[in-house]
């Protein structure tokens, strides 16, 4: 079966004074119709450059050095830069994670949104416009023929962070890509745009890359959860079983830092010491650092990713040990 989306191996590096770092390594993953991805890690982790190399916006000091990236079959790697325009806003949109840089302070909202409209769907100006002010309306902007005549810098945090879904929508893509878009928005108006974005999924049953590091957000509207560490896929499971049954510390670690609003005695725990540098090389597991389960063997030798049954997976050396353990109660 043909997958919406198909990363596999991605390696992308980063070209600076000292030499080349690598900042994503060997990632793979997929994506269906209709289903919402959700990359999770801390700062620094990778989750937001792999988002950006799926439209090839990395930096111009960035390269993918190694993988395949396929969307409905069709390889994005190597792709020239004229064929990919003619995806982004069209079959794949972003929502990016500050609509302030991300909106052009220089040009109203409706000319914004009335752009891809015209670019892509063909649409005359005046369609283009009565276009726009349905989008607005359907994202929740009241008076929306109002705010098309308005500038970025008139609306609030909320309001832009809506307009910015609704130009990622306008021509009703088959994959978005949303990275970190609740982050600066306050807890009511971030359950809004989350709501906002899964009945929209729902309607154009369109897949989903949802970029976070809230688990909050994670357990409420991902159907698959992959979870990065230092550039590295680490684990990944569908939605309930990285929460019921996670296997990799730094996923138990990340879990372990939720706060659990029913349970006032809770302390919350921290991941000890902080993420490394792309330019560090680690030998062996990169978190092995910061694991309090570190073995001899994880600061020899790299782990494989280990499957913990059919749809869930692992790279952790302690897979190994729990596979061995299962095998000899088995036999």
């Amino acid at each position: 079966m043909e997958h919406l989306l198909q990363v596999e191996n991605l390696v992308i590096g980063f070209r600076t004074a000292k030499g080349t770092s690598q900042a994503v390594r060997d990632v793979s993953f997929s994506l269906e119709e209709g289903e919402t991805l959700c990359i999770v890690g801390e700062s620094g982790s990778g989750k937001s450059i792999t988002s950006l190399s799926l439209l090839g916006l990395l930096p111009e000091n960035g390269d993918i050095a190694k993988g395949s990236i396929r969307f409905k079959g069709e390889e994005l790697v190597g792709k020239k830069e004229e064929a990919l325009r003619k995806l982004r806003g069209n079959k794949i949109s972003m929502i990016f994670q500050e609509p302030m840089t991300a909106l052009n302070p220089v040009f109203t909202i409706g000319y914004q949104l009335q752009e891809p409209l015209i670019i892509h769907q063909n649409l005359s100006k005046q369609e283009a416009r009565k276009r726009s002010m349905a989008l607005l309306a359907e994202v929740g902007i009241p008076n929306p023929k109002e705010k098309l005549d308005q500038y970025p810098h008139e609306l609030s945090g909320g309001m832009r962070q809506r307009v910015m879904i609704a130009m990622a929508l306008a021509c009703e893509p088959s994959l978005l890509i949303a990275d970190e878009p609740t982050t600066a928005l306050d807890v009511t108006i971030q359950a809004q745009i989350l709501d906002l974005i899964d009945d929209l999924k729902e309607q154009l049953g369109m897949g989903v890359v949802f970029v976070t590091h809230d688990m909050g957000v994670v357990a409420e509207i991902a159907d698959k959860v992959m979870v990065m560490y230092a550039g590295e896929v680490v684990e990944t499971g569908d939605v309930k079983t990285i929460f019921e049954d996670p296997q990799h510390p730094y996923t138990k670690g990340l879990l372990a830092a939720v706060p659990n609003v029913d349970d006032e005695t809770q302390e919350l725990s921290i991941i000890p010491g902080s993420m490394p540098s792309v330019d560090d090389e680690i030998e062996g597991c990169r978190f092995h650092p910061r694991c309090p389960f570190a073995m001899d063997i994880c600061k020899q030798k790299k782990p494989p990713v280990m499957n913990v049954s059919e749809n869930h997976s692992s790279r952790c050396w302690l897979q190994e040990v729990n596979n061995h353990d299962k095998s000899t109660v088995t036999s």
